[in-house]
């Protein structure tokens, strides 16, 4: 196994706006936990896309995972590394998606940003299947978008339960 880093990400990569986007705007650069940092990115984000309505902000939310497995190839290809952990677009897409059909309250905001994390850190089941066996930037985005659902399934259950018995 190899356990050596993954090469540094010249922060002149963001001039490309495929990468830039890819690095989450250079969240991915933090030289700690960049993964946690671009998904600090989404929530901005999230925040900036409610207005839309819900409909429209689950398509955006779709289409960013969909973009994202080109982007994060492109930028994989380019680092020569694959899910090298500065490519955090996946990140960004699978919070967008933690969040759907959620209102942009402070408990939604944190419990999407916790849950998201805690799933895509630890990888259970389908999420972490996908993380071994899926390659390219569909390897890279899938375990994330469906961190993301169940994210979401986790909050939307949750309310379900409180307005159920409160």
């Amino acid at each position: 196994m190899n356990t050596s880093a993954p090469p540094k990400v010249s922060p002149a990569l963001l001039k490309n706006p495929i990468h830039l986007l890819s690095l989450g705007f250079g969240s991915g650069l933090a030289p700690k936990a960049p993964g946690t940092f671009g998904t600090l990115v989404a929530i901005p984000l999230c925040l900036l896309l409610q207005p839309l309505g819900a409909p429209m902000y689950v398509l955006v939310a779709l289409v960013a995972g969909l973009v994202g497995i080109w982007l994060c190839q492109m930028t994989a290809s380019r680092l020569g590394v694959h899910d090298h952990p500065a490519i955090v677009w996946d990140e960004i897409a699978g919070y967008l998606l933690a969040m759907a059909w959620l209102p942009p309250t402070w408990f939604n905001l944190i419990a999407a940003f916790a849950l998201f994390r805690y799933f895509d850190i630890m990888k259970p089941s389908l999420i972490g299947w996908c993380d071994k066996n899926l390659h390219g930037g569909l390897g890279i985005m899938a375990d994330d978008l469906l961190a993301g659902v169940a994210s979401a399934l986790v909050l939307h259950a949750g309310h379900a339960l409180a307005n159920a018995f409160f």
